[in-house]
């Protein structure tokens, strides 16, 4: 079976503790992606609010540089993957493919320009903002001022559908997320939320959001940490599957899969140790008598035909 998760903050990570993406004791390192099988990996560059405005498109740049080094050093064992031909090579050659993403669009400090050329160095979605105003939209923090697009946004979105990069929503205040819906062409991401009805942390959706992106033809990356799994803030995988089971039961089987925020949060669900333990996710929905083709959808088919329909 092959595996997608479309956000992970490891590179960011290896980066503070000096460490590698091969062998490391974060969530993620290259090791326990091969040990696992295909696997599709996204990193995120993410930009931390203490580099905003002035320095956050270095910081993005210091991020992918290091990205692309670690790719280099461990070439034969990971491979960036800029559409689905690529990640179909990879997989053959028994490598990680790995995607590339920016969590923070204040990296591209309002600028078309600096768009499309993080497309050139292998940038494949921007999570258009954190949680905080940016010149793109309102984060989720600063939805009270009922803020959503720019002007610049609109344009941003168009561009992104042009050159088909995928919008992803997660962090998003919630009139930036319509505004991005009447807007956008083509199917957009939220690449790692959970649902709201069962935990209602500002971070996660409302039904009618879950609905509408399902209305879009998107993709929702259920996200591992417990604050955004159940009220109390500790989870199991029990409550990975309520949220999964919630959104089926709203979207269907084609429109959800796992974006579990490895590296990028503080606590993991009880038994979820990191990347090595993502499959007690599908057992457990196995135990529930989901079916092979139901289950292959969410651990990548879905994230996968969005990304075979970006060619």
């Amino acid at each position: 079976m092959i595996i997608f998760d479309a956000h992970c903050d490891t590179i960011t990570r290896i980066m503070e503790l000096n460490s590698n993406l091969y062998s490391n004791k974060c969530h993620i390192d290259i090791q326990r992606l091969k040990k696992l099988g295909g696997f599709v990996q996204t990193f995120a560059a993410f930009i931390d609010p203490v580099y905003s405005p002035a320095y956050s498109m270095k910081r993005a740049m210091q991020i992918i540089d290091r990205f692309y080094s670690e790719l280099e050093n461990y070439k034969d064992d990971i491979m960036l993957c800029c559409n689905y031909k690529d990640i179909e090579d990879a997989l053959s050659q028994g490598k990680v493919a790995a995607m590339l993403s920016i969590e923070g669009g204040e990296a591209l400090q309002g600028d078309l320009g600096a768009l499309r050329n993080f497309y050139r160095l292998g940038v494949r979605s921007v999570c258009l903002t954190w949680n905080y105003r940016n010149e793109i939209a309102d984060g989720v923090k600063d939805e009270e001022t009922g803020g959503g697009l720019t002007p610049f946004g609109k344009k941003l979105i168009k561009e992104m559908n042009q050159l088909k990069m995928l919008v992803d929503l997660s962090h998003i205040s919630q009139k930036g997320f319509w505004d991005v819906m009447e807007t956008t062409t083509k199917p957009i991401i939220v690449s790692h939320s959970n649902a709201r009805k069962i935990c209602s942390h500002p971070r996660n959706l409302y039904d009618d959001q879950i609905i509408a992106v399902a209305e879009n033809g998107g993709v929702i990356g259920i996200n591992f940490y417990p604050d955004f799994l159940n009220d109390d803030g500790r989870a199991t995988v029990k409550d990975i599957v309520n949220h999964i089971e919630h959104i089926i039961s709203l979207a269907g089987p084609d429109h959800i899969g796992i974006g579990a925020d490895f590296d990028g949060i503080e606590k993991t669900p009880e038994g979820i140790c990191g990347v090595e333990s993502i499959n007690l996710v599908f057992e457990e929905l196995s135990k529930l008598n989901y079916s092979d083709e139901v289950i292959d959808k969410l651990a990548s088919g879905n994230f996968l035909r969005l990304i075979k329909e970006m060619d």
